[in-house]
């Protein structure tokens, strides 16, 4: 794993975590500005996002560089803590109303288009199935379509946003399918994995997601998706309670 190659793909995994990690980060400062939140509330938000953000990025970048990630053995494997945490936390801002005033003062536009960054998140993947380090049914070549919703989600944002010539009915349904797209990926990338319950049994496993800094893939970029789909769903669906 020393080809360059693979080093330009692991800059461009970093590049891509930071550089959604700084869009979301301006999303929420706007958003909060536009729902007249007082200058202090609005620092402490922004610290609490900051600070929680930057330990959830030590805590993984620590453990996969020690490699504590690449221990397939135990039941579950040690990597699923990294999909766990996101989720149980995407869970509980969704279900939280607290949300609700930022998520209704955030365009919706913006949550759609962000998803856009799938599309280099799959040339990425396919790069890696190159370099023989990525079973070939977690690319777009072995029945990944998530680069679909890559692509879809700029077409989406402006006919059913910036245009205002699709309803926002066509963005509820095109959410779920997204979200339908990054489930049967999730579960092939974990289906791949040397564990137990391994159904691809293929070369190579997918054991790469366990590696620094390609451990965002999972810690940050998969969560970035599904979170902007829930978000996005919910924000629809709180506009049209609201009307």
């Amino acid at each position: 794993m020393d080809s360059t190659q693979y080093k330009i793909i692991q800059i461009i995994f970093a590049l891509l975590s930071f550089t959604l990690i700084s869009f979301i980060y301006w999303g929420i400062k706007k958003g909060l500005q536009k729902a007249s939140y007082d200058e202090a509330r609005q620092e402490k938000i922004k610290l609490y996002f900051l600070s929680g953000l930057a330990l959830w990025i030590i805590f993984v970048s620590i453990l996969s560089l020690k490699g504590v990630f690449l221990d397939f053995s135990s039941t579950p494997p040690k990597i699923f803590i990294v999909l766990a945490v996101p989720l149980i936390t995407t869970v509980y801002f969704l279900a939280s109303k607290r949300l609700n005033r930022i998520l209704l003062s955030i365009p919706e536009q913006w949550l759609i288009y962000i998803q856009s960054f799938r599309v280099v998140v799959e040339i990425l993947l396919w790069l890696l199935f190159i370099e023989n380090l990525l079973p070939v049914q977690m690319t777009f070549e072995g029945g990944n379509y998530d680069v679909i919703s890559g692509v879809t989600a700029i077409i989406i944002a402006y006919f059913c946003y910036t245009k205002e010539k699709w309803g926002r009915t066509i963005a509820l349904i095109w959410n779920f399918a997204g979200l339908i797209a990054l489930i049967n990926i999730v579960t092939t990338a974990i289906f791949s994995m040397p564990t137990k319950f391994r159904f691809f049994m293929n070369e190579p496993s997918n054991t790469i997601v366990a590696y620094f800094p390609i451990i965002f893939l999972p810690a940050i970029l998969v969560p970035v998706a599904y979170s902007m789909h829930l978000f996005s769903i919910k924000q629809i669906l709180l506009k049209r309670k609201n009307s």
